[in-house]
């Protein structure tokens, strides 16, 4: 199984603590972290203000730091988990994209959803249209991104997206692009468009919930005459990992008082325990066909977890 990680970036209040003025150095000495412990890849949020609620403390963009990242690191590959539809139009998103992957000498995984996120949609002052139309929406935006990767001069009339010769230059290094991960659980359209686009899904789910998202998949694939193993299903959830019982207590206690989130969710995620316990349900993904997990570290930034699911790479 490969593992990716994120950055501390401030949405999930993992910069808390540090001082605003050295939480830029925080976040590139983690991403130097990650890949210098042989993680696959370095994975970033795509939000604008911080969760459960939002704070003045500080959340950095997606894509500037899919860029800065580029030129900070090496080997590492660098994703999105996941970027929004609504939020950039898609054939400027794609021409980011395409930028990034050459900047980053072929490391880009392109990762994106529908959107869901209401209030920062109001707080920013991006129309939130219904789940139905966000999904469409996003249908047309991964055809734009096919087409402007592989293509000189593509068109599209859509329902919501046009493109007339739109010109891509430069063209990503990956080809034929690189790897579309199409993220969401929404059982009816977004694995159908898993199916009908993507290379790559990607759920927040238990092993039960895994093995029901891949069978739902699996029927899709067959509809859409899509190869099943062509996909690859991932899993993207809490990771933290602590010796004893006594030891995962007192990290929880601690996330608790800054996150804001209370102790029962943390207990509650299905990589949250002693390394034993992480280690074997991370096997049991493994055995149901998970190929990649893209681990957010709660205690990235003052704990011990990441260097110890490093001991799987």
């Amino acid at each position: 199984m490969k593992i990716g990680a994120f950055v501390p970036q401030g949405w999930r209040m993992d910069l808390n603590g540090i001082p605003v003025e050295d939480q830029w150095d925080t976040i590139l000495n983690t991403a130097n972290h990650i890949e210098n412990l042989n993680y696959e890849s370095l994975w970033v949020y795509d939000h604008f203000h911080t969760v459960p609620k939002p704070t003045q403390d500080p959340t950095f963009e997606c894509w500037t730091l899919m860029s800065a990242l580029s030129q900070k690191t090496s080997r590492v590959r660098l994703g999105q988990m996941c970027t929004c539809n609504s939020y950039r139009n898609p054939s400027y998103l794609t021409k980011v994209a395409s930028n990034i992957d050459v900047m980053s000498n072929g490391r880009l995984e392109y990762a994106i959803g529908a959107g869901w996120y209401d209030h920062e949609y109001k707080a920013y002052g991006y129309e939130y249209p219904s789940a139905g139309v966000r999904l469409k929406m996003l249908e047309e935006s991964l055809i734009i991104y096919k087409l402007m990767t592989t293509e000189e001069t593509p068109t599209f009339n859509g329902t919501y997206y046009q493109i007339d010769g739109a010109i891509n230059q430069p063209k990503p290094i990956q080809k034929p692009y690189p790897p579309l991960w199409v993220c969401g659980g929404g059982e009816k359209v977004t694995l159908k468009l898993l199916a009908k686009y993507g290379d790559y899904g990607n759920w927040d789910v238990d092993v039960e919930g895994f093995i029901h998202k891949s069978n739902i998949l699996k029927e899709h694939c067959k509809n859409e005459n899509r190869n099943f193993n062509d996909i690859g299903r991932t899993l993207h959830t809490n990771v933290l990992i602590a010796e004893t019982k006594s030891d995962l207590d007192t990290k929880i206690d601690k996330l608790a008082e800054y996150t804001n989130i209370p102790k029962d969710y943390y207990y509650e995620r299905p990589l949250i325990g002693t390394k034993d316990e992480v280690f074997n349900t991370i096997k049991e993904y493994e055995n149901e066909g998970c190929s990649y997990l893209i681990a957010y570290v709660p205690d990235i930034v003052w704990g011990d977890t990441l260097n110890i699911l490093s001991e799987l790479n």
